[in-house]
This record gives C-alpha cells, structure tokens and sequence, in this order.
C-alpha cells in the first residue's frame, strides 16, 4: 500500500510522532505478519525556511527514520503555490492513497483536487483557538473535510462536534484513539541533572504537567490549584513541574509570582525527551479545557504515574474515574487540588490506578493495534473512490 502523508510540523510535535512511528510500526508488523499489507510510506511536508543549510527537527527525524521525504517551500501561511507544487510530489509518487493531518493540509488537498483522482482519509486531531489564523484555519474545515472519503478523528466527542462544524456525515467519520510506542527508561543520570537544574530535592514530591501552554490546556487553574493545596497542606513537600513552551508562559510565570509560590514551581521549557520528567513524578496532572486522545495521558499510563485529569472530551474514553486515574470536573481547581492530595498522600490508591491505567494501555492502545486499525480504514476509503487512478 503506497501511502502520502501530509505533515506540517517543525519539530516532532504529537502528530508527527504519530506518524512516523505509524510507518515504523507498520514496517515491524508487517515483517513478522504475512496477512498484513507492506507499506511504502513517503512524507510531504511545507518549510517556510527551506533555504537554510540545517533542517528542522521534523525533518531531520524524517530523514533519521529512512522514509522518503518532499519538501515543499513556502512564503507563509496563506502562501497558494504549495497547491501546484503539492500536485507535482503526488504525480511524481503516485500513492493509492493520501493522508492529511492538519487544518491547513485538509485546505490544500480540498484545493488541490487531487481528492477527484486519489482516494484521501483526513485526520482530526481537535480544534485550537490560540490566534486568528488557527481560527481562520479552522472554518475551512468545513469546505475541505466532507470532500474526503474518511475522516479519521481521535475521540466519539470529537466526532459529535464535526457533525455540526464541519456538517460531516456520520457515515464518513470513524474513530481511533491514539497509540503510543513503550519508551525506554530515562537514565538515573539524566534525572539527576534535571532534579538538579531545576532545584528540586530527593524529598520533594513531583506534580508533573506536560503540554503547550496555551490558554485550553488551563495551567493557570493548576496553579491555582497549587496554592489551595500548599494553603490547607502546609506540610506537604511539593514542587510543580511545567514542561513546554507556548504564549501562555510569560503570564503563567507572573501568575506564580503574584501568588507567592514561585519557590513551589519549576518551569522546564521545551524538551525532546520527556522521560526524565516521568521518572521523577508521584502524580502526572491534566487540567485540560479539551482534550482528544493526548500523548502525554498515555505516556503518564505507559511511566506507570498515577493520573489526574480533568473529565473533558476524549479524556473519560481512554480511563475511568477512580479505577484508572482521578477524573475531575473542569475548570474547578478546588476539585483539582483535593485529588492531587489523594494521589499525593494514598499510595495504595496511585498503585491501583497504575496498574490499571497500564493494562487499559496494553489493551487498547497499542502501536500494533493502531497500525492494524489504521490499514482497515486505508483499505475502506480506496475501496470507497474506485474510480481513482495511480
């Protein structure tokens, strides 16, 4: 099976993750499974700096995974002649199919019309409103998606809301949460260093929270949420710990200070292996406003870190209140704060909700099974546009 995917990415962000380990998964399975297809996969992806001697990150992984790779230029994020150009990497690859994975290439592909000629499965990942071109971006979805043969999205409330938004039928919707691939251990030495850069002591307990500061993913509540609990618990020994970038970060830092507990949090920034984090964590924390199917969940899972999310979205689909993790309501950092207190002081409790967020991970979320699931719906949509031609 010849596949296109579409990826617009700069570094190796949750989409680009999940595609390059789809094809590397798929080139496993399909090694040690004679039932299953062989896939040659190849990526496109736009690059406002192609000129530059070194490659992003994106693009540099690409590379380091052996898969073919077009690289399209483009002057800026309305930029059209990515469309003539987009037509030329699919007539010289000529897929049986072709995959987009954001906002922007389900607007290309829709323009392009390669969609008349070449079977296209869309995939939606979930809506952010972080600036007017995201919002933008987002309206076109419902010019581009319904021309799609399938739209593959990461969560049943994801589905409902493409129903209205984008006015897509339910027939053409299918959906499949996200996989994760086991990552190995951080290294004791690469914990300590990060222990020590961010001045946190053996004795302190861990409050992780992983994501792009942006306003949905409610870091602000998690701080509020902090100083509740440092408030009635002072004798708790604990450290927060935010890791990622955003526009969300110079207020947040303010926030930290204006609430005089600055000495309570630590910012990470951006980092490329975020396993060291885990390792060093007693509870991973959630605060989202909207979820999907989220990596960082499932990565909290496969650490074996007890989890505590808001019940928003795609978040209850993948694990239950007081079984595999605490569910909290959203936007209530009271709420927020007492479950962090249970994960924090009941052992027995985080436990248990490890060890089921674990098997619930190695039931439901596995990269093999995301491969088989993903080659099913590949297979629908070809057989669902039989008049294309390669």
């Amino acid at each position: 099976m010849k596949i296109l995917s579409v990826v617009e990415a700069t570094n190796v962000n949750a989409v680009a993750k999940l595609v390059l380990d789809f094809y590397r998964t798929a080139d496993e399975v399909s090694r040690a499974q004679d039932n299953l297809p062989t896939i040659k996969g190849s990526i496109v992806t736009f690059d406002r700096a192609a000129s530059d001697a070194s490659p992003n990150d994106f693009i540099a992984a690409v590379h380091a995974a052996g898969i073919d790779l077009d690289i399209i230029p483009e002057r800026g994020p309305f930029d059209l002649s990515v469309i003539p150009a987009l037509k030329n990497v699919v007539s010289k690859r000529q897929p049986e199919i072709i995959v987009t994975n954001s906002v922007k290439s389900h607007f290309v592909m829709w323009r392009s019309r390669l969609w008349k000629k070449y079977p296209w499965v869309a995939f939606h990942h979930g809506y952010t409103t972080t600036d007017r071109k995201m919002r933008l971006y987002n309206r076109f979805d419902r010019f581009s998606l319904p021309r799609a043969d399938l739209v593959v999205t990461v969560c049943n409330a994801f589905a409902r809301e493409l129903t209205t938004v984008a006015r897509l039928r339910p027939e053409k919707l299918r959906v499949q949460h996200n996989s994760i691939r086991a990552a190995p251990p951080a290294a004791v030495a690469d914990v300590r260093a990060w222990q020590e850069r961010l001045g946190i002591s053996n004795d302190q307990q861990v409050i992780l929270s992983i994501g792009r500061l942006s306003k949905e993913k409610a870091h602000a509540e998690l701080i509020e949420a902090l100083r509740l609990l440092c408030a009635a618990n002072p004798d708790l020994n604990v450290k927060l710990l935010i890791v990622g970038d955003g526009a969300e970060r110079d207020a947040l830092k303010a926030a930290v200070q204006a609430q005089g507990i600055a000495e309570r949090v630590a910012f990470a920034g951006q980092v490329k292996d975020v396993q060291p984090f885990y390792a060093m964590a007693d509870v991973f924390v959630l605060p989202s406003h909207s979820e999907g199917s989220p990596n960082v969940l499932l990565e909290a899972m496969a650490a074996r870190v007890p989890v505590v999310a808001t019940s928003v979205a795609g978040i209850p689909e993948i694990v239950e209140n007081e079984k595999s993790a605490l569910l909290v309501p959203v936007s209530d950092p009271a709420a927020l704060a007492a479950a962090i207190k249970r994960a924090l002081k009941n052992s027995d409790l985080t436990e248990r909700l490890s060890e089921e967020a674990a098997a619930v991970l190695a039931t439901n979320h596995t990269a093999e099974k995301y491969v088989d699931a993903l080659i099913k719906i590949y297979e629908e949509a070809i057989s669902r546009n039989p008049g294309a031609t390669q």
